[in-house]
This record gives C-alpha cells, structure tokens and sequence, in this order.
C-alpha cells in the first residue's frame, strides 16, 4: 500500500488538468540509477498495463508495476510547495540510505547501480 497525502493527490490532479495528453493515471515506479542506486520515476500515463496494481485515490488512479510494488510498499508520497522549491517527497520506509537529490536511494537487497547525481 502507497499513501498520497492530500498536498500529493491536488498536484496531481492538477497536473492531469492540464496535460494535453488523455490521462488515466499516475505511475510511480523504480529504475536503475541516481546516486543511491536506485530512483523514483513518475509519469502521467493514458491506462494501466495488465501487470500493474493499481490505487485509486478518490479520482485519481496510480498505476505500479509488479517490479516495484514490493520496493515502495509502504512508502508516503507528498508534494510540497515552498520558496525554496517545490516537488514530491518521498518517505519510503524500505530506503536504508537516500541522497540528497531526494529521488534517489537504496535498500537492503538494492541491485541498481549507482551514478553521480552531478548535473551534466
């Protein structure tokens, strides 16, 4: 299970507001990379695939593969909005080390590779 704060699930839903795409849903999942190893991904996605789970959120859906699921379960995700910036935060409590950059990071039985978070 993934919890969307209420911050999270208005962000959203304004971000679908105003894709020029038809959107079913967000996807969160895992990739290889970062610094840590391993990083957070998320995109606006027309429908889920048939190995996804998929939450619902009032209106909004989130679609998980079945790759990442076991990595994020768990895991809170928020948006916040500050001077100093805005974005999503994740508090994801199968992370045993996270960078700085705030999207990368690793657990116990991390297999990514790492790489530098260093802008190019």
């Amino acid at each position: 299970m993934i919890t969307l704060t209420d911050n999270a699930i208005q962000a959203v839903e304004r971000f679908i507001s105003t894709s020029d795409k038809p959107t079913g849903g967000l996807r969160i999942e895992v990739t290889d990379g970062g610094c840590s190893g391993l990083q957070y991904g998320l995109r606006l996605e027309a429908e889920a695939t048939p190995n996804d789970t998929v939450m619902e959120y009032g209106e909004i859906k989130v679609f998980i593969d079945a790759e990442s699921l076991p990595t994020l379960d768990g895991m809170t995700v928020d948006f916040l909005d500050s001077i100093e910036g805005s974005g999503f935060k994740f508090t994801n409590p199968n992370a045993v080390k996270s960078c700085a950059c705030g999207t990368s990071f690793s657990t116990d039985n991390n297999g990514g590779d790492a790489k530098s978070c260093t802008p190019h």
